[in-house]
């Protein structure tokens, strides 16, 4: 054993936040704090030193933060991450010698014993540390020291130099760390922008934006933006574009027979027009793509783009590469299927071919390329069919060179399998949102994704509806069931999605009874949607996606608290920003059929509030507002009139 190794006594354990023993990174966006706390502790009475490491992934040098003392030896730090990118942070800790003298010292002091044994050996423990110290701060050192020894100092003198704060604070930067413990594990920080914590996408086909009766285009689309943006959205996410194969191709409501003006669906990729870095002829070419990703951002929206590793029996891929797809018995290319559902439009890649480092290859490729294009958002297909190994290294390498690349996991899927999606690397992911719909229900999943471990690696988008969605609230609440949505998805979640024109509309109409397919389903056929209909929720959206925006309490999903009711159909919960400077509260009518009414029950701490004076709220939706006192307040909402309350908190009330 070596020398160092047998006299380190600091001992640290229970590091956090650390993912699966430091395994995987955790998440924060540009500009948070990583809080860290450790249990640090050594044998005896000893004082100890403490502090937190960090710097960027790459860097040589440590950054240090010295850690305050909680309770019960643990301690804690912060440090911002300020770039885009990884971080790496530990925590290190050392018996602190001279503290130890000094506390004991100062008992002493106050006991009126001698300490003249002690003043010299405070004096000798400030020499060693002026050889530590550079220039004028040792020189400093070395001169207090010298003062301690002094006979010709009286001994109160000496005593009272001991005890200077001033040399305490110089101490204080050159400790013995001969014997310091470092923690065993260096913990990582994936750092993405602001879009991958805060953000509002809408889903839109491309091919049906045209109002002409046919196939739409990119310059359709285009067209379409104006109408986006109204409403607050900042990310439009379009199905694959890509040419659509033929061979067992689908037609409407998921017919396996197509007739021969059905265009398919986008997810069967490939066709002799090309593969995964093609472009469907009839939206357009490369060029009017990339002037709609320009055209989207001059209205402050980026374009997300579907990401989906998987191909038509047309596809090129097919003939040039079948290594890369299971073949059956009979030679042709194994299809898609979940028995007794067959998919035969759709050829899944096989990732376990001899091949398979070429075909990881070719799938970063085609990730660059449309990064090249101009894209930064990847909407991710149904990643939980593929090895997490793959998108563990798919992610890495990107990331590596376009560090602001954001990658939106649809996995609906099992709890550990969508949450090892997101510690590997997905930026964000879909939830089970749509299907949680009483109070219960939603508090329970809400409290799990934002005050467990997991809200350290899983940043939840929150859709009410997708192509493939559409829930029994929805086919039966009408109108206030997707209103109702609306606010519970863009307030518990500060990230979220609708899929529209469908949600705007409140289209309901389910392919047939207990199905959550679309009847009609805009996958499977163009569809014409009246965008400019009296009765479309657009304002209703534009305002919310407004309070969401001026509003940096629903920016992040950390503060979520829930408040009591004593209604079940009542939900009440709240956000806020670290110093309590915007506070929002919402009460929600979870029925879309009856007027409820009831008392909230409030937390006061977690909204800042003082219980002796009273406090104002006002309804963000309608402006009205109310004088509240205490914790226990009244709320009634009728679903068909105002079926939630988005209160902005005013703390303190000005009094003549």
């Amino acid at each position: 054993m070596e020398g160092v190794e047998g006299r380190r006594r600091v001992v640290i354990e229970r590091v956090t936040p650390e993912v699966d023993g430091g395994r995987y990174p955790i998440k924060r966006t540009i500009g948070e704090d990583v809080v860290v706390e450790a249990d640090v502790f050594a044998d005896g009475h000893d004082c100890l030193g403490v502090a937190l490491l960090s710097r960027r992934d790459g860097d040589l040098q440590w950054r240090e933060t010295p850690m305050t003392f909680l309770t019960n030896d643990r301690w804690q730090a912060s440090f911002q991450a300020a770039e885009l990118g990884r971080y790496v942070y530990t925590v290190t800790g050392w018996v602190d010698h001279f503290e130890t003298w000094r506390q004991g010292f100062m008992k002493k002091v106050d006991a009126g014993q001698q300490v003249l044994v002690e003043l010299r050996q405070g004096a000798r423990l400030i020499d060693v540390a002026s050889q530590r110290a550079p220039g004028v701060e040792g020189q400093s050192l070395k001169e207090w020291a010298n003062r301690l020894k002094s006979s010709d100092e009286a001994e109160p003198r000496r005593v009272e130099q001991a005890l200077d704060p001033n040399m305490a604070v110089l101490m204080a930067k050159y400790p013995d760390r001969r014997f310091a413990t470092q923690y065993e594990r260096e913990l990582g920080v994936v750092v993405d922008r602001e879009k991958a914590r805060f953000s509002a996408w809408y889903e839109m086909f491309p091919r049906s934006c045209s109002q002409r009766s046919e196939h739409g285009t990119f310059k359709d689309c285009e067209a379409r933006l104006p109408y986006i943006a109204s409403m607050g959205f900042d990310v439009l996410y379009v199905p694959p574009i890509h040419p659509i194969g033929v061979t067992h191709r689908k037609g409407k409501n998921n017919s396996p027979a197509a007739g021969p003006d059905d265009p398919g669906s986008p997810w069967g990729i490939g066709s002799p027009d090309g593969g995964h870095e093609a472009i469907h002829p009839q939206l357009g070419t490369a060029k009017d793509f990339r002037r709609l990703l320009k055209k989207a951002r001059s209205f402050g929206i980026e374009i997300a783009l579907d990401l989906a590793f998987q191909c038509s029996p047309d596809h090129p891929y097919v003939t040039q590469h079948r290594e890369w797809f299971k073949i059956r018995s009979d030679g042709t290319v194994q299809y898609a299927e979940n028995p007794p559902k067959k998919y035969q439009d759709i050829v899944p890649l096989e990732f376990e071919t001899d091949q398979w480092e070429p075909l990881w290859r070719e799938l970063k490729r085609v990730v660059i390329h449309w990064i090249e294009q101009g894209v930064r958002i990847f909407r991710v297909d149904n990643p939980h069919t593929k090895p997490f190994g793959f998108w563990e290294w798919l992610i890495r390498e990107i990331q590596a060179d376009y560090p602001d690349v954001i990658f939106l996991a649809e996995a609906f899927t099992r709890p550990k399998v969508m949450y090892r999606l997101a510690k590997l690397g997905f930026t964000s992911s879909y939830t089970y949102f749509a299907w949680r719909s009483s109070k219960a229900a939603l508090m329970e999943y809400f409290t799990e994704l934002t005050q467990s471990e997991v809200h350290e690696y899983f940043r939840p988008s929150l859709w009410p509806n997708t192509p493939d969605i559409l829930t029994e609230e929805l086919q039966h609440g009408g109108r206030p069931a997707f209103m109702a949505r609306l606010v519970l998805a863009s307030t518990l979640g500060a990230s979220y999605g609708i899929y529209g024109p469908a949600f705007e509309l409140c289209e309901n109409r389910p392919l047939k009874v207990g199905s959550e397919e679309y009847l009609n389903s805009e996958k499977y056929e163009i569809t014409q949607w009246n965008i400019e209909r009296d009765d479309s929720l657009k304002e209703f959206i534009g305002l919310v996606n407004r309070i969401r925006r001026e509003n940096p309490a629903l920016h992040s999903d950390g503060s979520l608290h829930f408040h009591a009711t004593d209604n079940d159909q009542l939900i009440c919960y709240s956000k806020s920003t670290p110093d309590g400077s915007n506070i929002i509260l919402v009460v929600v009518n979870l029925s879309p059929y009856h007027t409820h009414s009831g008392w909230v029950q409030l937390d006061l701490d977690p909204l800042w509030l003082d219980p002796h004076h009273p406090f104002q709220v006002q309804d963000l939706l309608t402006t009205a507002s109310y004088l509240w006192d205490g914790p226990r307040n009244y709320v009634k909402l009728n679903p068909h009139s105002a079926t939630a309350h988005i209160f902005y908190v005013r703390r303190r009330l000005r009094t003549e």
